[in-house]
């Protein structure tokens, strides 16, 4: 990791969390504890903030069916955080809360991998790592060619960048100048298998997309208003944009977080979580 990112990780240790912040996190618990399933803990509780802050001032939801196809397009790539989107969602009013407590029931659409649920906010079936971006794209361009005036934003995690698919679906961006498209990476640093940087290391990760193209911006990604000001930055209407988010896998849960210990948990109940909460 760069000297760049290693203050940005800093930072983003340092960064307290505010209630909002901590009731989602509280939501996320919830939902296990009453259903006793185990669920992708540490990759929902890294993107809390970057959803919280997405979807307060930035992807406009359509207050008339009429205005559907005109709605701001946002695709979780990174699928397994998929209960950090579902709870926001709760929060926007998209899902209720009977429907989220209902979480990996027979029957129930909302499992431990999102998919295509359009009334619900959900856009894309995710979870296969490496597909978000390209989708993405695919809209962007669609709505070039078809003249609407919707932006997309897709997040996608460091480890999922392994993927060549993300790419190749980068350079389309690049050659189609898909101003009306922003990227958001989760750089927690941390895969199924461990520390990102022994599984395949991306040391350079600012520097490559800019190579490539993109408008970048590096924040520190448990810091809401500096996420905020990233994505208020003007758009340049030459190409698309990246936010690379420095966060901390299961941020919000003490001693474990930074690492894997919450990948994917049981969690008995509330009480048998690290404080912090």
């Amino acid at each position: 990791m760069n000297q760049g990112a290693t203050v940005d990780q800093q930072s983003a240790r340092a960064a307290d969390l505010d209630n909002r912040s901590k009731a989602i996190r509280r939501r996320i618990l919830e939902v296990l504890a009453a259903r006793q399933v185990a669920g992708h803990v540490g990759p929902s509780f890294s993107i809390v903030e970057i959803l919280l802050v997405l979807y307060d001032e930035f992807v406009r939801l359509p207050q008339d069916p009429a205005e559907m196809d005109d709605r701001d397009r946002f695709i979780l790539s990174k699928g397994h955080g998929c209960l950090a989107l579902y709870a926001v969602l709760e929060d926007k009013g998209l899902i209720s809360p009977q429907k989220l407590n209902q979480f990996c029931s027979v029957g129930c659409e909302l499992g431990l991998l999102p998919e295509k649920n359009v009334p619900y906010g959900i856009e894309a079936t995710t979870g296969a790592l490496g597909h978000g971006l390209p989708i993405a794209v695919g809209m962007a361009l669609a709505a070039r060619i078809t003249e609407r005036p919707f932006h997309v934003y897709v997040l996608v995690g460091d480890g999922e960048l392994n993927e060549g698919a993300n790419w190749e679906a980068a350079f389309h961006a690049v050659k189609h100048r898909l101003s009306n498209l922003t990227v958001l990476v989760d750089r927690n640093g941390q895969q199924c298998n461990g520390p990102a940087e022994n599984v395949l290391p991306m040391p350079f990760m600012p520097a490559l997309w800019r190579e490539i193209g993109f408008d970048v911006r590096h924040v520190p990604g448990h810091d809401r208003r500096a996420i905020r000001e990233a994505l208020r930055f003007p758009l340049s209407a030459q190409g698309p944009r990246v936010v690379i988010c420095e966060t901390v896998k299961g941020k919000g849960l003490g001693e474990f977080e930074g690492s894997g210990e919450w990948h994917y948990r049981r969690v008995p109940s509330i009480s048998a979580v690290p404080s912090l909460l």
